[in-house]
């Protein structure tokens, strides 16, 4: 059988590329091997969030009575609930990317993908029967999964991965997580919140190392204040499971220290899904376990494109389905607009949440301009103040010489949602006056964006 197009891989860069395909009158089939969604709805993004969702929830009880509610029992945290609804939303929002291949008559084909020269895949379904398809364009999007240090092999008993640990059977009383990114830093919010105790162990000096400096001095901050155990500048050498409980040596500025707990999360990044899938025989280039591309996300072989956590650039959901538009509009004759990697929202979903997009300070600095900063805190904003969440603050970086917003940079309850208006702000090029001229709703969290502008041009007016 014969398409315009076959995507391989059905997460979020995929199946949107399908759908925009189909959109642009594309015959369009999409060949996945698991679960349609990929990681991102089955094992990432979304079945995070409603664990996360359950601990806010259980936090807001153990401080019920701060808001003037009684509750006569104290709050227990079921895990085996939180996981079993964590699944539940999965696996409906999976249902719901059936659903849209369906309505825009995208041919789902079920099996393992491997490119074959002449724009063809062989696809392996699981009784090892193998059938081949044939089309103009083949966009690969297979995705990533949990990467593995030497010192750090994953076992799925006492050394897991983020997997895993979205289904663990019995809470833990104590982890060790390694690695501060947003995966490694939300699972440790998590298993704190529900009453674990958590150590969370960091190569770099801060955690969240790729945040600007204070938003991540200010999550270490809050994360020790919540009895998280913090420790930066270490890196894990070695772990012995023979026990009861696994140990871990662990080296920091100070020395070698033993750190011991009932289980390792090992969140140190992600690893491309390109071995095996017909990569060499076809001739598409790599560098770095990354699949070299054009602006557009074509290979150097004609016909053959890829996207997402494969491709170099940001390894987020929203990326790779932008990604996959962009790959597919240009396929479509349309003439869209290179994705700006400088304008790429990132968020963690802790608490406090952290967001941001652009230039961190130092960056903007290390890049040539003499920047303007302003920043809001929380505790002086009416809405988070009456919200019970006072923890944070808003930090913008402007351009001195020409107002432009270089980087907005946010830690507290809400900014999640938030990001979406400094991102929407500097792809049109917006000023710091224009924004401090732009009128924010009272009472918002929204209005620290404005009054760090206002900070920035020496005219706040609330601190």
């Amino acid at each position: 059988m014969k398409y315009d197009l076959i995507v391989i891989g059905s997460g979020p860069g995929g199946y949107v590329a399908a759908i925009r395909a189909s959109q642009l009158g594309l015959k369009t089939a999409i060949i996945e091997k698991a679960q349609l969604g990929g990681v991102c709805l089955n094992w990432g993004c979304i079945p995070t969030k409603a664990l996360l969702k359950s601990a806010e929830v259980f936090n807001y009880l153990k401080h019920a009575e701060s808001y003037g509610v009684s509750i006569k029992d104290a709050p227990k945290a079921d895990l085996n609930a939180m996981v079993s609804r964590s699944r539940e939303i999965a696996g409906n929002m999976s249902k719901g990317v059936q659903y849209l291949l369906k309505k825009n008559k995208i041919d789902v084909i079920e099996g393992f993908a491997k490119v074959l020269p002449g724009k063809k895949v062989e696809v392996k379904d699981s009784n090892n029967k193998t059938s081949e398809y044939e089309a103009n364009h083949i966009i690969i999007a297979t995705g990533a999964r949990s990467r593995e240090l030497p010192a750090l092999k994953q076992d799925g008993k006492k050394i897991i991965g983020y997997r895993k640990a979205l289904v663990l059977e019995k809470q833990p009383e104590s982890m060790i997580v390694v690695g501060s990114g947003a995966i490694g830093s939300e699972f440790a919010y998590f298993y704190n919140s529900i009453g674990t105790k958590v150590t969370l162990v960091e190569y770099m000096p801060n955690i969240v190392p790729l945040e600007d400096e204070d938003i991540s001095k200010a999550l270490g901050r809050a994360f020790k204040k919540s009895g998280i155990k913090v420790m930066v500048s270490s890196s894990v050498e070695s772990v012995d499971t023979s026990g009861e409980k696994v140990k871990a040596t662990v080296k920091t500025k100070k020395g070698e220290e033993t750190v011991e707990a009932d289980i390792i999360l090992s969140a140190v990044g992600i690893t491309t899904n390109i071995e095996g899938i017909g990569l060499e025989e076809t001739g598409i280039k790599t560098e770095d376990s990354k699949i070299l591309v054009d602006n557009y996300y074509k290979t150097n072989v004609e016909g053959y494109y890829a996207i997402g956590d494969i491709v170099k650039g940001h390894a987020l959901a929203h990326v790779a389905s932008a990604e996959g538009i962009t790959c597919v509009e240009k396929i479509a004759g349309l003439n869209p607009e290179p994705i700006d990697y400088n304008n790429i929202p990132a968020c963690t979903y802790t608490n406090p949440e952290v967001a941001s997009v652009g230039y961190t300070e130092k960056a903007a600095v290390e890049a040539g301009y003499k920047v303007k900063v302003g920043k809001f805190p929380y505790t002086a904003s009416g809405k988070a103040t009456a919200a019970g969440n006072r923890d944070g603050f808003v930090k913008v970086i402007f351009d001195e010489k020409y107002g432009e917003l270089l980087g907005v940079h946010m830690i507290g309850a809400n900014v999640t949602e938030m990001i979406a208006e400094a991102v929407v702000a500097r792809k049109l090029e917006t000023t710091g006056h224009e924004i401090i001229k732009s009128i924010h709703p009272h009472p918002t969290m929204s209005e620290a964006i404005m009054e760090a502008a206002a900070d920035a041009y020496g005219e706040v007016i609330h601190i």
